[in-house]
Parts: structure tokens; C-alpha cells; sequence
């Protein structure tokens, strides 16, 4: 066909094509009101027949074709008179040389979809609500009339005209449900805005073939499918199926003409407005692109596959990325994880991984998580979490990839054991504690480390507070091993001047001096909301000298001291001094020790019950003080 490129776009033959929307509610006059005409494969056009020439326009004014023809007008021997002239909306269908007219001719067609037409519309152009589209299975499978006959299927769309309908797209999808293997035959040409519906519907069904089949087929760049598990009863097995499409689009084959995914997101976490929008239950406005929300997180993507009209070959899949947390657990790798050491272990490329959380319950295989860290975008990682014991090989062999997160903002550290295998390696304690340290202060975005029974020796604490540049929001010491100079160095050190955590429960023990805790207490006072210092062995003395410093923390709201070997009368006095002062949301008191008998062993229940009731009445007696000052 000749297009006549060289012509200036005539301004009134643009847009002047009246286009459907695509039915999704049923009208409640649809039975009155409204019309239906099957609807031709083809592309819209636009046909001019006048003196003696018929001219074909595309819907935006472009001249595409000129050729004599039988309309009135349209050629030599059928214009009559010199005014006459057709102007004629059809379907040009390439495959048969063929213009179908709508509304006014009638030729053997194949059935492309319904289009129906209010009654009393007057035809105007651009979109309109008053005529929509409807590709037949939709009607066939939301219907599932006894007969195929058009007027069986505007009977059933009439009887569903009632009050409060169910939405015709979603007894389709229902319906459509039931059959998997017609349902992935029919994902080549299902149109696009269906496929996020029909996805939704897939996941919560547990339908794992159909969601492989989509997932290769998915004509977006995204595919958020972790906002979705929650709502799975089988998440485990829709994963797998995504998981099993994911793979084969990895490989070297060709993957679907159609299929545009980039980034396979499975946090569970996700802020997604894309499915909301797709259910109908929030604007489209709320996404950046009707056609292809994107995400918040960073990435770059490159995308080097061409449309197959342009004679460009399809390439595989390329810079294909998850955004997931990994989770080394002590029971065994989880799906995600189990896909990754598969493909690493097969020699495969690992799409890029972008990590907001790295959590390690048990010890790795170490060469396979090497491959699957180097395909982790390591300064995206916001979140570190090692609750194991590692040894002094393994904690080395994390350390360099630790270096490269300079986006992290949390580092929990548990069980970790910084003692030498044998007494003559504490050199290599030292070389490894220094490469810690050194590597900590390139973390200028850390707000929270939490440290939970990690033993150290010979002020390494000490040493590792002091390489922290940034002041910390919080900080957790609990049931730690240090020295008195390490606890000193709390006082000092710039992490620690603008708390408003700190845990320190279980981290003092018998015989260990407490005398630094006023003086922290002092310098955090400004900012300190929660404190916790259960199990620190802290006795009547050591209480009434927090006492001050407690009274001058005017934002406190949460303070545990549970555990400690108290008395009731030094209870209440603590009560009668902090109380009006501190703002308490939580306070966790220990039994007082008069509670105990037989050695500190059995616990009197008719003594604590007094000891309770003594605690509440002293608080009652400050409770107008307390709500003033509040």
C-alpha cells in the first residue's frame, strides 16, 4: 500500500473517527437503549469518495491509499454529478484487501468483537462511553449461553441489566478460570488491559500454570507480584510457577513477542498502587503511566529487544531484575534463594538483585552466595541482619561486601563470636576487628546498630563505637561481654549524642560499675524516648542515683527495668521522683524483691499482690501532678 507522506496533515479529516471504550459495566438500559454490531479484524479508516477519486485516511488524517471505487463519488464512472460524495467509517482488513463499513453494508466477515451503541448517541468523535467493545469470548464465557447465536448473547447481556449487576469483566474472568489451557492459548492476543485483572484473579486462585504462562507473556515492564502473595492461600506454589516463567525468559530462547518484563518485584511490602488501579478501586491519576506503572526503588534497565515490526529480530531476555529481600534461613534457602543457587550453580546468569534487607539465620554455602552477592546491588541494601553464629573466616569473608553498602541504615549483629579458634590467633581478632572498624566508617547513613550476645574481649567495643562518625538514632548492647572502659566510651563517642533508643538489657552484670550511666543519661537527655536496662543487676543504691538523671529526660516515654534485684520502698521513691517529671507511655517495673522467699527462690503471690497494690496507690497519688505536667 502507498503512503503519501509528502502531503500536510489535512486538519479536518483528523480525528474525526468516533472510537469505542471498552464495556466493563453493564448499562441498566442496555436492553432499551442500546444496539450491537459485530466488529471486523482490521484498523479504523477513514473514506473520502468525491470527484471521481475514493481517498482512505488513518483516524489521524494521514492519506494512505487512493483508488477508483463503485461508492457514489468514488470514481469516473459512479460520480454522477459533481457534488457528489461518500464519506464512509470502516475497517480495512490487509488480510482480505477489504473495507467492511460499519452500520451500512453487509460482507462475510471474521468476527473480530461486538461493538454496542447507545440508542440515542449521535455520532461524534474521539471516545465515548455511549459505544463500547467487547471481544467475544468475553460475552461467550461470562454468559455461557445454550446457543452461540448472537441473540442468545444480547439476551444474556440484557438479563444481567438489572440493579446492582456483577461487573461483566469479572464473571468473565471467573469463568475464563475454569478452562487453564484455553485461558494460556488465548494470552497472545488477550488485549492488554486484561491482564492485570485476569493476574489478580489468577494468584488468588491458585492457579500456577496460568500464572507462568502470564508471567512469560506479560506486556508490562513490572510485574509487582509480591503485593499479591498475601492474599494467596498457595503462595508458595504461585511463586514457584513465577519463578519456573522467570527462568525460562533467562534463557538464550527467544521469549514471546509480547512480553516486556523487566523487574520481577516480590517484596511483600511493596507501595504499589498498580493493582488498586486495575481493580477499579482507585484512580488511574494515582500511577505515573496507565500503561506501565513503575516503581519507587532504583534501578537502571536497558532495553535492547525491537518490536518485531520493524524487522528487527526479538532478543532473550536481558538485564532482567528481582527486587526482593533475601533471607538465608537456618531450615533451608527459601524459594527466592533456592532459584538463585540453582542458576548459579549451573554456571547461569542471575538477573540483578535489588536488596532492601540481607538476612543470614544460618551459615551460607560461601562460593554460591559469593555469585549471588555480586549480582546484589550492594549500595541499594538498607537493611543487614546476621543472626547466627559465625566464626572469625566466615565474618571476614562478609566484610567486603558490608564495605559496599554505603546506603545502609540498619546492622543487627547476633551470636557473633570474636574469640580465636585457639589463643595464638588473637593477632587475626585484631587484623579482622581493624578491618571492621575501618569499614564501618564508610557508613555515613547507619542510624541503628543493634549488637545482641556478640562477645567481645579487650575494649573492642570500645574500638568499634568509636569508629562510628555519625550519631546513631538508636543503639542496642543486650547481653553483650564488655569492660568497664568499653561502657565509658558510651559517654564519649559521637554515635552516641543524639540517642533516642538504647538497650543496654542484660549488658551490666554483677560487679560491673554503673557510675557511666548518669553522665550518658545526662548527655542523651534531650533526645532519649526509650530505655531499656532489664537484667542489669541494678540494686536500691544504683536506682536512686539514675534518679536525677532520669528526671531530666523530659521526652522518655518507655523505660524497662525488669529484672533487677529491687526493693519496694526503693520503687516507690523512684515512682515519687520520675514519675511527675517523664512522660510514660511504658513503664516495666521489676517484682520488688520483698516478693521473695526461701532465698530469693519462691515468689509469694499474697506478697506481691500487696507489693501492686502499694505501687498503684503511689501512683495514683501523682496521677493529677502527671497529667499537669503533661
Amino acid at each position: 500500500m502507498d503512503v503519501y507522506i509528502d502531503e500536510k496533515l489535512p486538519k479536518c479529516y483528523a480525528n474525526q473517527l468516533m472510537l469505542s471504550e471498552w464495556l466493563i459495566d453493564v448499562p441498566a438500559d442496555m436492553g432499551q437503549e442500546w444496539i450491537a454490531v459485530l466488529c471486523p479484524i482490521g484498523k479504523r479508516a477513514l473514506i473520502m469518495a468525491f470527484r471521481g477519486c475514493t481517498s482512505t485516511y488513518t483516524k489521524s488524517g494521514y492519506c494512505v491509499d487512493r483508488f477508483p471505487s463503485l461508492l457514489p463519488g468514488g470514481s469516473r464512472q459512479s460520480s454522477w454529478t459533481a457534488i457528489e460524495d461518500t464519506i464512509v467509517q470502516c475497517i480495512h482488513s490487509e488480510a482480505h484487501q477489504t473495507y467492511y463499513v460499519l452500520d451500512l453494508m453487509c460482507f462475510p466477515f471474521e468476527v473480530d468483537g461486538l461493538l454496542l451503541y447507545h440508542k440515542q448517541i449521535h455520532y461524534n468523535p474521539g471516545s465515548i462511553p455511549l459505544v463500547d467493545s467487547l471481544w467475544p469470548y468475553m460475552v461467550l464465557l461470562a454468559c455461557r449461553p445454550p446457543s452461540k447465536s448472537l441473540d442468545s448473547l444480547w439476551s444474556c447481556l440484557v438479563n444481567m441489566s438489572s440493579k446492582n449487576p456483577p461487573r461483566l469483566l469479572d464473571l468473565a474472568i471467573q469463568s475464563v478460570l475454569q478452562d487453564e489451557a484455553s485461558t494460556i492459548a488465548a494470552l497472545e492476543w488477550l488485549p492488554t488491559e486484561l491482564f492485570p485483572p485476569l493476574f489478580m484473579a489468577a494468584v488468588i486462585g491458585g492457579h500456577g500454570e496460568t500464572v507462568k504462562a502470564m508471567v512469560g507473556s506479560w506486556p508490562f515492564i513490572r510485574l509487582p507480584l509480591g503485593a499479591l502473595m498475601k492474599s494467596s492461600h498457595s503462595h508458595q506454589d504461585i511463586l514457584k510457577a513465577a519463578l519456573d516463567a522467570f527462568d525460562i525468559l533467562l534463557s538464550p530462547k527467544v521469549p514471546p513477542r509480547r512480553c516486556k518484563l523487566r523487574v520481577l518485584d516480590l517484596c511483600l511490602d511493596t507501595d504499589t498502587n498498580f493493582w488498586k488501579v486495575w481493580s477499579g478501586t482507585e484512580s488511574i491519576a494515582s500511577v505515573t503511566s496507565s500503561e506501565d506503572p513503575v516503581t519507587t526503588r532504583p534501578w537502571t534497565l536497558t532495553h535492547t529487544r525491537k518490536d518485531s515490526r520493524t524487522g528487527a529480530k526479538p532478543q532473550p531476555l536481558a538485564s532482567a531484575m528481582f527486587l526482593t529481600d533475601l533471607r538465608v534461613l537456618e531450615t533451608g534457602p527459601d524459594e527466592v534463594l533456592t532459584f538463585l543457587m540453582e542458576r548459579a550453580q549451573q554456571g547461569k546468569d542471575l538477573p540483578n538483585l535489588c536488596c532492601r534487607e540481607l538476612e543470614f539465620v544460618g551459615v551460607p554455602p560461601l562460593p554460591v552466595m559469593e555469585e549471588i552477592l555480586k549480582a546484589v546491588q550492594l549500595g541499594d541494601v538498607q537493611e543487614v541482619a546476621l543472626h547466627c553464629r559465625w566464626d572469625l573466616h566466615t565474618l571476614e569473608w562478609f566484610l567486603p561486601y558490608l564495605a559496599q553498602m554505603d546506603q545502609l541504615h540498619t546492622l543487627h549483629l547476633t551470636g557473633i563470636i570474636l574469640e580465636p579458634p585457639v589463643p595464638d590467633h588473637m593477632a587475626k581478632v585484631e587484623e579482622l576487628l581493624e578491618k571492621l572498624t575501618s569499614q564501618l566508617l564508610g557508613l555515613h547513613q547507619l542510624q541503628h546498630l543493634i549488637l545482641k550476645s556478640v562477645f567481645f574481649r579487650d575494649e573492642q567495643l570500645g574500638q568499634l563505637l568509636r569508629s562510628l562518625s555519625a550519631p546513631l538514632e538508636s543503639l542496642t548492647l543486650s547481653y553483650c561481654v564488655p569492660v568497664d572502659s568499653d561502657m565509658r566510651s558510651l559517654c564519649s563517642c559521637p554515635c552516641t549524642s543524639l540517642l533516642s533508643y538504647l538497650n543496654l538489657s542484660g549488658a551490666l552484670s554483677a560487679g560491673f560499675s554503673r557510675g557511666f550511666l548518669p553522665s550518658l543519661l545526662g548527655r542523651v537527655s534531650a533526645t532519649l524516648t526509650h530505655l531499656n536496662l532489664a537484667d542489669c543487676e541494678i540494686d536500691d543504691s544504683q536506682l536512686r542515683a539514675l534518679q536525677p538523671a532520669l528526671g531530666h529526660c523530659s521526652l522518655l516515654s518507655t523505660l524497662v527495668l525488669g529484672g533487677n534485684p529491687v526493693s519496694l520502698a526503693a520503687l516507690q521513691d523512684f515512682l515519687r521522683h520520675t514519675w511527675p517529671l517523664c512522660k510514660f507511655s511504658l513503664l516495666e517495673l521489676p517484682v520488688p524483691q520483698d516478693c521473695y522467699e526461701d532465698f530469693q527462690v519462691s515468689l509469694c503471690q499474697d506478697s506481691l499482690i500487696e507489693a501492686m497494690q502499694a505501687l498503684r496507690e503511689t501512683l495514683q497519688a501523682y496521677e493529677p501532678l502527671y497529667s499537669a505536667a503533661n
